[in-house]
């Protein structure tokens, strides 16, 4: 990294395969113009000298039907931009639509590798629902900025396919489509930018959306590699592409009729053929070459794909295409720039059918490559064509007016000329990326650190890059001692090292926040609340879901209330403290079982709970997966920081579990009878001073605001006389 460190940007794109090399776009659904949009921005963003390092963090898939080097954990594509892979439920390939349950993981895993990294980014940008999803999960753990691109937007799939005759719920069950709305709907609400392509997908499509707001719209055209997608020259010789294609067809010196996409229904392929194949003088004029992707065995393929590619052939058959039309099994991403040279050198033109295209990738790439283009007249099209003026606009419904429109754009040759120029022009002008990334930075540089008074609006977490962590109980630990306390948070706010603050509390969120406002404690890094079963993270008090769902095992509330009612000396605390995963109650200790009976009355019963007493008075149950100790516990190996630095302070028996093991434990001198049996633990420390003067001290016992002394190690002396170290 230079001197002056430059920004850190994390991009997001979780399906599909993503690779540096040889893209295999057009595989599957999944890996498409997106996929090589991220890769093209990765590398972009990282050669703007105000870029230190862009990280492109996709799944890592371990899978014996793809590609090796889709499980390696780290690919540097460019200098300074990177390819993390990082798992995402199993590790196999899967399509995106099945997801969505591992993407709470995914994300904390990506909280691993910014550890890793060692500085928080500057921003988090997530591509398509899925990665928005990721995205905002992230942006909030890290408090930093979000940006969300859509790509293709869920409820725009859902009405199209409405309107195609699909019913409701096959489109619920093959699409997972209101699962990625939502998503879109939170990442909509989280970023602080939306970046769309077009000037349509911005004031239509993101419209249809309740989180839709215009001011965080910003449209900025997607980026062409212009080396790579140039005019054809006098010396290009022949491609390897070009065997291929001439085993298909009669008179390949014809000019040529190019379409490239996936085999997606949405590509509308069978309409371009069906307007080739019922055109006679188009067919005399031109040859057909539809590039959808890659195959092997067509009846291995996923049904849409089958269908598609099945629907082709037959046309081929139907109309009689064989010596006319080319549609080859195999290419790779580097024959695309030479398939669009070679349609451009024949005097042909490039056809993208689609019944919606909110991006347009490569009517792009034909532009720069000084090919015209036919297009539908939806999305990104039309900003296109108004930018590059080289081509048509067509209806992709009616197969007649499309033939006789690339029948008329290959005859004008004049025209051709012209539309070649401007395509040229218009590409460069509009579309070459380092335009699209001067624009996205300095909308971004303007957002990141535009001021009020002298405060910038995004305070980022410090959680990735501390290397301790101090964890409090509130009530006679943290609070109760005004003094103690004010001299404690002047401590931490002076460390010369990096130390993360937390709370672990009893108390449920609401009541911790008017507490900790009372004291004038600022908001913690970490709040694990209601006696360990929620955790938040920082001022906007992100809950950690993957916590959440870690202790939902066996919990089962009702019949757990059901059993307790029956016991004596028991009465359930007033509503406002019952929380999701904690029932309260008031312990009557000369009415009530011991805390032993309680455990062997549930567990009879087979539920399976964690029963809390403390302060003498009261009794928590919890999921058995849930305490504060777990709860650290779990935000050790979350957030890659061993147990051995977290420093924990607590007073009564609900501290027990979090103090024990191997944190550093300090118990306040004030504490109740229940921590009494933990003296003479080598890691619990007990303080003398009462409250935060208890937790100075444990502080200063530990040296943890320096080098973290090991209080199971003991100075021996050895036969000559020298002090070594040793483990007790």
């Amino acid at each position: 990294m230079s001197d002056k460190q430059g920004l850190y940007i994390i991009l997001v794109s979780v399906h599909g395969l993503i690779r540096g090399h040889n893209l295999e776009l057009g595989r599957d659904a999944d890996t498409g113009g997106q996929t090589l949009y991220v890769v093209e921005l990765a590398r972009a963003l990282a050669e703007h000298p105000d870029v230190d390092r862009v990280d492109l963090v996709t799944r890592q898939v371990i899978d014996a039907k793809v590609d090796s080097c889709y499980a390696q954990w780290e690919e540097e594509i460019a200098p300074g931009a990177y390819i993390v892979r990082v798992p995402c439920g199993p590790r196999r390939y899967l399509r995106k639509e099945v997801l969505w349950p591992y993407l709470d993981s995914f994300a904390d895993s990506v909280l691993q590798h910014v550890r890793r990294v060692g500085r928080v980014p500057d921003w988090v940008h997530g591509h398509y629902a899925d990665a928005g999803y990721v995205g905002a999960r992230l942006a909030g753990l890290l408090r930093v900025p979000l940006v969300f691109t859509g790509h293709s937007l869920g409820r725009v799939k859902r009405q199209r396919l409405l309107d195609s005759g699909m019913k409701a719920e096959n489109i619920e069950a093959q699409f997972n489509i209101s699962q990625r709305i939502e998503a879109e709907e939170l990442a909509l609400d989280s970023a602080s930018l939306v970046v769309g392509s077009t000037n349509q997908e911005v004031e239509e499509q993101y419209r249809l959306y309740d989180n839709h707001v215009m001011d965080r719209m910003q449209v900025i055209p997607p980026g062409t590699n212009l080396e790579k997608f140039r005019p054809p020259r006098d010396d290009d010789g022949s491609p390897p592409i070009q065997a291929e294609l001439e085993r298909f067809l009669h008179n390949p010196d014809k000019p040529m009729i190019l379409a490239v996409s996936r085999a997606d229904e949405r590509k509308n392929i069978a309409t371009l053929i069906q307007a080739y194949g019922e055109n006679k003088a188009l067919q005399e004029a031109a040859n057909l070459v539809v590039v959808a992707g890659n195959r092997d065995d067509i009846t291995a393929m996923d049904r849409g794909a089958r269908n598609v590619l099945t629907t082709m052939l037959l046309q081929v058959d139907k109309y009689d295409l064989y010596g006319k039309m080319a549609y080859p099994k195999h290419h790779k991403s580097e024959d695309v720039p030479d398939l669009y040279r070679m349609a451009a050198a024949s005097g042909g033109v490039f056809v993208n059918p689609a019944l919606t295209e909110p991006f347009g990738l490569t009517l792009i790439e034909a532009a720069a490559s000084g090919l015209p283009v036919v297009a539908t007249e939806d999305g990104g099209p039309r900003d296109i064509q108004k930018n590059c003026q080289n081509g048509f606009l067509i209806d992709p419904l009616d197969a007649n007016a499309m033939g006789e429109t690339i029948l008329s754009a290959i005859t004008d040759k004049k025209r051709w000329q012209q539309w070649s120029e401007n395509g040229l022009r218009g590409a460069r002008q509009n579309y070459a990326w380092q335009s699209h990334v001067g624009a996205y930075l300095d909308k971004m540089s303007r957002l990141i650190y535009e001021k009020q008074g002298s405060a910038v609006l995004f305070d980022r977490s410090q959680l990735p890059v501390v290397d301790r962590i101090l964890v409090s109980d509130i009530d006679n630990t943290l609070i109760g001692d005004e003094a103690g306390l004010e001299k404690l948070l002047a401590t931490l706010k002076t460390a010369e090292v990096s130390v993360g603050f937390g709370i672990a509390t009893g108390r449920r969120i609401e009541s911790t926040l008017e507490v900790l406002e009372e004291w004038g404690v600022p908001v913690p890094d970490i709040l694990i609340t209601s006696v360990g079963s929620e955790i938040r993270y920082g001022p906007n008090l992100i809950e950690d879901k993957g916590w959440a769902k870690h202790i939902n095992f066996r919990w089962k509330r009702a019949a757990i209330e059901e059993a307790m009612s029956t016991i004596p000396g028991l009465k359930l605390q007033s509503d406002v403290v019952q929380r999701r995963f904690k029932i309260s109650y008031y312990y009557d200790p000369e009415k009530a079982p011991g805390i032993r009976e309680i455990k062997r009355h549930l567990r009879k019963l087979d539920l399976h709970a964690k029963v809390i007493y403390s302060h003498g008075k009261y009794l928590d149950i919890l999921p058995i997966r849930a305490s504060k100790g777990l709860a650290i516990r779990y935000l050790s190996i979350k957030w890659g920081l061993p147990l051995e630095w977290f420093l924990v302070a607590g007073d009564s028996g609900n501290d027990e579990e979090m103090l024990t093991g191997n944190t550093l434990g300090v118990v306040v001198a004030n504490h109740s009878e229940e921590l009494e049996k933990l003296k003479g633990r080598s890691r619990v420390y007990f303080a003398k001073g009462e409250y935060a003067n208890g937790i100075l001290e444990g502080i200063d016992h530990y040296d943890f605001l320096g080098n973290i002394r090991n209080p199971e190690q003991e100075l021996k002396e050895d036969t000559d006389g020298e002090l070594i170290f040793s483990a007790s």
